[in-house]
């Protein structure tokens, strides 16, 4: 049944283009009265044509929505990108946003102004260059706290299997209206002790890369429960800062 419509449709279509393509040799020396029929009928095909093609253009252009596809380490054994640069949220934005607010199910903003001008919006990825789906904008006005920060919910595949052998990479895009400093934090917390990683990201490069080795940390590696990643903004006031993508990644240290 669907292969019959399919053919009817391929013949309708192919009729079309031949009346059309006559309509358009006959325009010359058609009669005024059917020049004007004929130029009100295109107009109408013409509307439908150029709405199909300006969508088409816009979703096929843009980063497949739910994809999870990026570079990855040679041996990684986990990796991940958050749902909020893959997936639409259902509630896409907060603003006046106080601390501890969700956006989505994995992120929370931490600050202690005691006014909030602060804004977070997931946005849809249009450059060429991006493979997240979705971003992320945080729009900072008036600041009057002392930390700005938003902790990263890291799923339980990252903790499975997780030891100190291992290697985790954080990768992001970051675009800034002006320049500041943020750090990622590593934090795993095993039994009663929550052991501590920083990294400065190095801003000055297109797409951010740091690691963390937890060969140098105290992990108890029967006892993990939980891991998250704070990001951590220096002097915000007056800034917006979009997070183009975030994705981790886990690999064993080579062994030598």
């Amino acid at each position: 049944m669907q292969l019959r419509t399919a053919l009817v449709d391929l013949i309708v279509h192919r009729r079309g283009v031949r009346r059309w393509a006559k309509a358009a040799r006959r325009a010359v020396d058609m009669p005024l009265s059917e020049l004007r029929r004929e130029r009100s009928l295109a107009r109408k095909l013409l509307y439908s044509l150029t709405e199909v093609v300006a969508v088409a253009d816009n979703r096929l252009s843009l980063p497949m929505i739910g994809s999870n596809a990026f570079p990855k380490p040679h041996g990684t054994d986990w990796s991940w990108r958050p749902s909020l640069w893959c997936l639409p949220l259902p509630s896409p934005g907060l603003s006046s946003a106080p601390s501890k607010s969700k956006l989505g199910e994995e992120l929370t903003l931490f600050h202690d102004c005691m006014q909030s001008e602060l804004t977070l919006r997931q946005l849809r990825n249009t450059r060429e260059a991006d493979l997240a789906p979705y971003g992320l904008r945080m729009d900072v006005f008036a600041f009057d706290g002392s930390f700005l920060s938003v902790v990263l919910d890291l799923p339980q595949g990252a903790v499975n299997g997780l030891e100190k052998r291992h290697l985790l990479r954080m990768t992001t895009i970051v675009e800034m209206e002006k320049p500041l400093e943020i750090f990622a934090r590593l934090n795993i917390k095993h039994g009663p002790n929550t052991e501590q990683i920083v990294r400065e990201l190095p801003l000055h490069q297109d797409e951010i890369m740091v690691e963390f080795d937890l060969a140098y940390s105290n992990l108890n590696e029967k006892r993990i429960e939980r891991v998250w990643i704070d990001l951590i903004f220096e002097n915000p006031e007056m800034s917006q800062v979009v997070l183009r993508d975030v994705t981790l990644s886990r690999r064993p240290r080579a062994e030598f």
